[in-house]
């Protein structure tokens, strides 16, 4: 960041705040929010049991990160990061693939498809100051970008004028919020975090947000985060305001693309190295080339399918220097381009092309899913292993069954279900260090609860009946070729229940934290007498 320019941020005193909602009324006029929509949140947060009880309010929103996880990921630029550090939206470019939304570890994302109204019909009011830009794209808290640039335009300081400042810091009655420049000393902010003591939300993210929360006062001291505030039970209830609830912006039609593009990468990409491996002709290897591309071509299709602005879509292959959106894209674009090559002008070079191509897809898929950081089921790094070895499973598995049917395709004798047995291995072995490190790892009880459950399934249907099955086939020289294909189909159908699950039911958000509280309340909460007269 340049230390020549400002880098705005807000402290917010938790102590001062009353959850009042006069923050969140102000953004909703100064924004004209849709319902259901808040850029500027403040959470009733109920903690421990009693007579161990604590009662506070949270101001929630974009944080405005120093390292937002939400810039790098947007596939079109939609989402960009100022010199100043604030984190703007361009809503004509945005296709509302939610990226964002899934990366943001702060719920301050929202994309609103349909429009809706506070009373039974739109009144001429709401239709006035309706944003129809905003509808299909990613919107979210921009600390009122145009009062603070009108501010400077005029002379005005944000942070010490109200003019000039967001609408939920100049509204608070309790003076909790304050705006400001951290990158001047002098800066009421700057003055508030020196002097006092402060958390950052998940700082261990390491995405350095600018909301710094200011927890004591010298008559009421701060304490640490114990066990009993977020401890599974307390996470595990849904009233609880800091539980992460499940999220909706990835939903079947987002499953499915990696459903589908894992295993046609993969069968690709198998198939390939088999060739490396033993002579086979070409135009069956082409053949199953082809098959993976038209599956590929349905998993991209239901990517249409989820994004807000579809006429848009063409605009996911501008960002290819940061988002593996777009490097997907691209990926499999050299992947066609090399399948159209094998039909056109057939060569094994053409082969090698689409098969660079498939892998890198495969790739590109898993790092997509693991760039959702504001989702600890996805973040963690396992999940690129986990996503790259169950498509080359799966892959394995359709190449099974395409031999299974047709085998002049890849009559490969033992190369085949040998490399199949050790992928499905591979793949159960990282499933199961995923889910006994889930805790360790940050998903929270809901979602881990989620995964074990899907556990039992996925072993016996995924991982063990296709390994017996495949050893079947090795043992049993007559065994007609069909049967081949039942280990194959089985592992295809383990891929697509564990992503289903994680993506649509495992996929609980980040929630909030508190690394410290102000001491108020009850029992071993209670702040203690002043011992001023």
């Amino acid at each position: 960041m340049n230390e020549a320019s400002p880098r705005w941020g807000m402290a917010v005193d938790i102590n001062r705040c009353v959850g009042c909602q006069t923050c969140t009324i102000a953004c909703k006029h100064a924004n004209d929010t849709t319902p259901g929509v808040q850029w500027r949140s403040v959470l009733d947060v109920e903690t421990g049991s009693f007579p161990d009880v604590e009662r506070l309010f949270l101001v929630t929103g974009c944080q405005h990160c120093a390292e937002p996880s939400c810039v790098p990921v947007c596939p079109t630029g939609a989402t960009k990061q100022r010199a100043d550090g604030l984190v703007t939206m361009d809503y004509e470019l945005c296709i509302g693939c939610a990226s964002c939304a899934v990366a943001c570890p702060y719920l301050a994302r929202t994309i609103v498809h349909r429009p809706s109204s506070y009373f039974e019909e739109e009144t001429v009011q709401e239709r006035f100051v309706a944003h129809d830009e905003r509808r299909g794209v990613a919107q979210k808290c921009t600390f009122c970008i145009d009062r603070v640039d009108d501010g400077l335009a005029a002379g005005l300081t944000p942070g010490i004028d109200p003019e000039a400042s967001p609408a939920c810091a100049a509204s608070c009655i309790a003076s909790a919020i304050t705006f400001g420049d951290y990158n001047d000393p002098q800066s009421p902010v700057s003055k508030l975090t020196s002097e006092h003591d402060y958390f950052q939300m998940h700082g261990d993210l390491g995405n350095d947000p600018q909301i710094k929360y200011l927890y004591q006062t010298p008559r009421v001291p701060g304490r640490d985060a114990d066990a009993t505030d977020a401890d599974d039970a307390a996470l595990s209830a849904p009233e609880n305001a800091l539980a992460g609830k499940l999220q909706t912006f990835w939903d079947m039609r987002a499953a499915m693309n990696f459903i589908l593009g894992g295993l046609a990468s993969g069968t690709a990409v198998v198939a390939y190295l088999i060739s490396l491996a033993v002579d086979l002709p070409l135009g069956g290897i082409r053949d199953i080339f082809t098959a993976a591309g038209a599956v590929m071509a349905v998993g991209l299709f239901f990517v249409w399918l989820k994004i807000g602005r579809k006429l848009r879509a063409a605009y996911v292959i501008l960002r290819p220097n940061t988002s593996w959106m777009s490097r997907e894209v691209y990926a499999a674009g050299v992947f066609y381009l090399g399948l159209l090559g094998t039909w056109l002008v057939p060569h094994p070079a053409w082969l090698a092309v689409a098969a660079i191509g498939a892998a890198a897809f495969l790739y590109a898929q898993a790092r997509i899913l693991q760039a959702g950081k504001g989702i600890p089921a996805w973040r963690t790094r396992r999940m690129i292993w986990m996503l790259v070895f169950s498509g080359l499973a799966e892959g394995a598995g359709l190449n099974a069954v395409i031999v299974g049917f047709f085998p002049w395709t890849l009559p490969s004798g033992f190369v085949l279900p040998v490399a199949a047995i050790v992928l499905v291995v591979i793949s159960g072995s990282l499933w199961r260090g995923y889910v006994d490190s889930a805790k360790a790892g940050g998903i929270g009880p809901l979602a881990r609860a989620v995964l074990q459950s899907t556990t039992p399934r996925l072993y016996v249907f995924g991982h063990l009946l296709p390994i017996v099955g495949y050893i079947a086939f090795i043992v049993w020289t007559a065994a007609p070729f069909w049967i081949f294909a039942v280990p194959g189909a089985l592992v295809i159908a383990g891929g697509a229940y564990w992503k289903a699950i994680v993506i649509t039911r495992a996929a609980h958000q980040q929630g909030f934290a508190l690394a410290k509280y102000p001491k108020r309340g009850s029992g071993r909460y209670a702040a203690p007498l002043s011992m001023e007269v």
